[in-house]
């Protein structure tokens, strides 16, 4: 019998792929909505705080602002063929938390902002994903991350993304998600495996 598969594209939005094209908003990791000097984007942090529980926090980097929904920048790339999508889910949808990961945000006592993805994977009867996009190191792990911890058997395919930081940053996120039981492959594996 074999499980039921699904492909999680992340982040192939226009404000991450040259150029780039910013706009503004107010969400908390956009470095222009923070005091000099720690508003530096790819460079300065700063801490969220669950807003149900105070006690539950994390530090988030600070980015250029991007992907306003509406924008130009927050569009899918347009050489990503939508008619072979079957659902779009957004992520990102509260200003004050990071979301990197298509599930949900890293909060879990409660949970702030959940999207509909596990939902919809669950009710499609997929076991399986694999998952590409950007950043590796970013979005593309945090959303691995949470689906091995939903239970899907998850891959990463290695080169359908690619790392903010292509050195220390890929390699601390490759061995964190290989120790959850993500497993990484190449597209032509995947491809071999369909003949």
């Amino acid at each position: 019998m074999h499980t039921k598969a699904a492909l999680i594209i992340v982040d192939l939005q226009e404000d991450f792929c040259p150029p780039v094209q910013l706009a503004s908003c107010d969400h908390i990791s956009f470095a222009a909505n923070h005091p000099p000097p720690n508003n530096k984007p790819f460079e300065s942090y700063a801490e969220v705080i669950n807003p149900y529980n105070p006690s539950e926090r994390y530090e988030t980097r600070l980015w250029p602002v991007h992907c306003i929904q509406g924008s130009p920048g927050a569009e899918l790339v347009p050489e990503l063929d939508v008619s072979k999508v079957d659902k779009i889910i957004e992520k990102g949808q509260d200003k004050r938390v990071e979301m990197y990961s298509a599930f949900k945000d890293p909060f879990e006592n409660p949970c702030v902002s959940e999207s509909a993805l596990r939902g919809y994977l669950k009710d499609n009867g997929v076991g399986k994903v694999y998952v590409l996009g950007l950043a590796m190191d970013f979005c593309v792990s945090a959303t691995a991350k949470h689906a091995v911890k939903d239970g899907f058997q998850t891959y990463i395919v290695e080169d359908g993304t690619k790392a903010v930081d292509p050195g220390e940053g890929w390699a601390k996120a490759r061995a964190e998600m290989e120790s959850l039981g993500v497993k990484f492959i190449r597209s032509e594996e995947i491809l071999s495996q369909k003949e």
